[in-house]
């Protein structure tokens, strides 16, 4: 059995294709396809308010290669999300009906919490006992979550992202509002730990050269801010070999993790590598393979 996931981001677009095993009671989702595109949909979006004619070519080709993958691997069920980006964009209604008419494929747009309730459907299971904040910062907006002894007991969307602040897009009144609703619901709940989604922070991490499962912390990430900082564009992307669309927002991502692990005096994090395309194979097996009811019963897949 397989399933895809494509996860219409405001920087990029990612498409996961999993097979579905079971053991010992367990399912695991091993990964077959990975791919990922750089649409970047957040640059025009928060500057001008729309989607661009080229832009919007160039994405419905890329699903409809999407669409022959999933053919070729005979893919059961899929799901498209989109989040911050195609929530925004003024023309995002009429590009959604022509991508339905050209390819048959529905692409669902989802407000901040249901992007937090389906990334929870994974974070949940890698938590220990420790009270946590997770933080998930995409291009356009950022999703927290609290968790006290593996359940989560506060949730809240800002829409600020790293593509937002690179642009000069950074909201005064929602960056104080995150900041307030941070502080206080890490006083309230003793959080004594983050947890860190999204590809900016994993590419951190990776930077750190942290080996999987341990904490990087705070000061290992203002370490590596203060190296991307030092170095040009050109030596991003020749010296630390980041790719473009990765070099120019992942010091602001950086900020608003930094800046909420201080709010919360947080001093180290946790960063799985697992995200919304994890989130919605999760809801898509439970969907269509189990009793569970999913998030959304208007989710439509194949």
């Amino acid at each position: 059995m397989k399933l895809a996931a494509i996860d219409i981001g405001s920087n990029a677009v990612r498409c996961q294709i999993s097979s579905v095993l079971h053991h010992q009671e367990r399912n695991i989702f091993k990964r077959v396809e990975y791919l990922r595109y750089p649409i970047k949909f957040g640059e025009d979006v928060f500057t001008t308010g729309i989607i661009s004619t080229e832009k919007e070519v160039r994405f419905t080709k890329f699903l409809h290669a999407l669409k022959l993958l999933m053919e070729v691997h005979d893919v059961s069920h899929y799901m498209i999300c989109a989040t911050s980006a195609m929530r925004q964009a003024q023309n995002a209604p009429e590009i959604i009906q022509r991508v339905n008419k050209q390819l048959g494929m529905k692409i669902n747009v989802i407000d901040g919490q249901t992007e937090a309730e389906l990334i929870n459907k994974v974070i949940h299971n890698l938590l220990d006992d420790k009270n946590y904040l997770h933080i998930d910062v995409g291009g356009g907006s950022t999703e927290f979550n609290v968790y006290i002894d593996h359940e989560k007991v506060a949730s809240q969307s800002f829409e600020m992202g790293s593509i937002r602040y690179q642009v000069g897009s950074k909201n005064d009144e929602i960056w104080m509002a995150m900041k307030e609703w941070v502080k206080e619901n890490a006083r309230k709940c003793h959080v004594s730990r983050a947890i860190g989604t999204g590809g900016n922070i994993n590419k951190i991490y990776e930077m750190a050269g942290k080996m999987a499962g341990k904490p990087i912390f705070r000061k290992q990430i203002e370490e590596i801010v203060n190296q991307l900082e030092s170095l040009t564009m050109e030596e991003k992307l020749s010296v630390l070999l980041l790719n473009p669309d990765r070099a120019d927002v992942i010091v602001p991502a950086a900020r608003i993790y930094l800046s909420a692990m201080k709010w919360a005096r947080i001093e180290s994090m946790m960063v799985p590598t697992v995200g919304l395309k994890d989130g919605i194979l999760q809801a898509l097996y439970e969907k269509h393979y189990t009793k569970s009811e999913p998030i959304n019963a208007d989710f439509e897949n194949k």
